[in-house]
């Protein structure tokens, strides 16, 4: 499976927070409620800080001066911050849970929308369980991170300068040794801290594979269970749950650890403390409140000092998942509308023109898939392109939707060149049926306008019947809106086939691309099929890719095509009389049904 390459390099991502900052575009819509959680997080913070203050007073002035009145009036006034302090507390979170909700699901819709403007080239060297694990996981990352842990962080930041600023005013003797006990207990934990980040991206990695595993197995579910595969799948998924599961535990192991190791420094740290500041009431030099305070805040210092520690992994693993999915907001569409588009004639005459085309895929930069190309196809004229496997037909009709542009020459659609006219304009124009129908998880009807949505029920019918569809389609259980299942597993090989006819007749688009319609289907369906294809047909230009020779023989041209070039062109019986690569592949086609249907007539 293809490794990202160009487009999203294969690299580990940053764990710089400062990534983060690059989802601020993503708040700024919300600046009232960031504003408004701000404050609340400011207050919630500011009366943490109050209460050491009224603990002073009220061991100071309650307890040691055994004046009653005024226990009472602090314990109010203790009891009127704790109030305001839960209030702040209740908006901080309510506006931080919404917001990191909010910005999210406009990520997820950002990056989901600026993947449907990349090209097909952008997925041919990009693994789609990677893309789509950073669509989910990723931005579960950022939710957590902005709807709890950088506001948790904030707060803990907050508490944490302000109590040392309070630990100087209580006494700067104790705090003085508070400062010079930081760089030894803060060092064991940067330097351990670093094996904490490394299995994080670890465990990352590996939740990935997990994801693009599960993705490739459901998707070919057919082929696994066809190849009794089964069992060889679920220990290879084993395995690999296995590995992200034992480096999530490592992981995990160690983040406990260090935050044991955060506590236990931090709080002995405070132990000393309170040692020291023990002697200083005994010798008269500061008061018991006094001292209280100052445990007070030390406590808060190495409280919120360890859940800042704690919080600092999710924050790094954000960046790390901040700066994935702006690479892919960042990667440019290759395919893009110019400046000022050129406007494509209306009505819509179905002119298609190729002269002198090169062109090579990004994934197979060394083959040419054409080379000096030209095909000019006349409007309502019928050409069909065939030859053996690796010819360049399918790409033919890529180059004319714009998949891709190609490397030298020019397609042109109606007069326009496509690199002057809108994609989203030019595809409007173009209608497709391919050789594996794309059916959606939803119901017939939506499944048929899926090319023009704003069709009404009549029309929808009226294609359905066109498309000889109407006759399976009253069959199912619920009719019109029978839910069909992912990628149409409840319809066969033909009525899928018949469904994406029925799409494009009702999208009625003034050119046709047919592309090996009907190769996989069996004599019944194809007869259906060639129906409704001769319906789909009429009054359009139709370029129409096949291998098997039979189903293009009524052609008004065949192009024959081999290693991205024309080798000839003329209809059935001309090219038959040249002798060539279509007399030769014709002979082959024919000659084996001929000897099939003996075999079959023999008793």
């Amino acid at each position: 499976m293809a490794r990202l390459k160009d487009n999203i390099p294969d690299r580990p991502a940053s764990r710089d927070i400062r990534q983060l900052t690059r989802i601020l575009g993503f708040l700024s819509p919300y600046r009232r409620q960031v504003a408004i959680a701000l404050v609340a997080l400011v207050v919630a913070a500011g009366c943490v800080l109050v209460l050491g203050q009224g603990l002073r007073r009220v061991i100071d002035r309650g307890f040691s001066g055994a004046d009653a009145a005024l226990l009472d009036s602090a314990l109010v006034a203790l009891l009127a911050v704790i109030v305001v302090m839960a209030i702040a507390t209740y908006t901080r979170f309510y506006f931080v849970s919404w917001i990191g909700e909010r910005v999210t699901a406009d990520i997820r819709r950002a990056v989901f929308g600026h993947l449907l403007d990349l090209s097909p080239g952008f997925f041919e060297v990009t693994r789609t369980g990677e893309v789509i694990s950073r669509l989910t996981n990723d931005t579960s990352l950022l939710e957590v991170v902005i709807g709890s842990s950088a506001s948790f962080a904030l707060r803990n930041t907050l508490i944490m300068l302000g109590s040392m600023v309070m630990l100087f005013v209580t006494s700067p003797k104790l705090t003085a040794l508070v400062v010079l006990g930081v760089p030894l207990v803060i060092a064991p934990i940067l330097l351990y801290g670093r094996r904490v980040r490394t299995l994080s991206r670890a465990s990352q990695a590996r939740v990935a594979d997990v994801s693009v595993y599960i993705d490739e197995a459901l998707h070919e579910i057919r082929t696994v269970q066809s190849y009794g595969h089964e069992d060889e799948d679920r220990r290879h998924f084993s395995a690999r749950v296995e590995e992200a599961f034992a480096t999530a535990a490592e992981r995990i192991r160690q983040r406990a650890l260090l935050i044991a190791l955060v506590m236990l420094l931090a709080f002995g740290a405070v132990g000393v403390i309170l040692w020291i500041g023990g002697h200083d009431v005994l010798a008269g030099r500061i008061s018991a409140g006094q001292l209280s305070a100052f445990v007070f805040y030390a406590v808060l210092v190495a409280g919120a000092f360890g859940a800042v520690s704690e919080v600092i992994g999710d924050l790094q693993r954000a960046a790390g998942a901040t700066e994935r999915l702006m690479e892919l907001l960042g990667t440019e569409p290759q395919i893009r509308a110019p400046a000022n588009p050129q406007v494509l004639p209306e009505p819509p005459r179905g002119e298609v023109k190729f002269e002198q085309v090169s062109f090579r895929y990004p994934s197979r930069p060394d083959a040419l898939a054409l080379a000096d190309f030209s095909l000019e196809v006349k409007p309502g004229e019928t050409v069909a392109l065939v030859g053996p496997s690796g010819a360049g037909k399918s790409t033919v009709l890529q180059l004319l939707l714009r998949y891709y542009d190609c490397e030298s020459g020019a397609i042109s659609l109606d007069g326009v060149e496509l690199r002057c006219a809108d994609p989203r304009s030019l595809r409007s124009r173009l209608a497709l049926v391919p050789q594996d129908p794309v059916i959606f998880a939803a119901s017939v009807r939506e499944n048929v306008r899926y090319g023009r949505p704003a069709a009404s029920d009549a029309e929808v019918h009226e294609a359905c019947a066109a498309a000889y569809a109407s006759e399976f389609i009253e069959r199912l259980p619920e009719g019109m809106d029978t839910f069909l299942g992912e990628r149409g597993v409840r319809l066969s090989g033909g009525q899928r086939q018949r469904l994406s006819i029925a799409r494009a007749l009702l999208a009625d688009r003034a050119v046709l691309l047919l592309d090996e319609a009907t190769s996989s289907l069996d004599a019944e369906s194809e007869h259906y099929v060639q129906m409704a294809l001769a319906r789909l047909m009429q009054n359009r230009t139709t370029l129409v890719v096949a291998h098997r020779l039979a189903t293009v023989q009524n052609a008004d041209r065949i192009v024959v095509m081999d290693e991205g070039r024309i080798l000839a062109t003329g209809t059935h019986d001309e090219l038959v009389r040249e002798k060539g690569l279509y007399a030769r592949l014709a002979a082959l086609q024919f000659l084996g049904a001929q000897v099939a249907q003996k075999s079959a007539a023999s008793p």
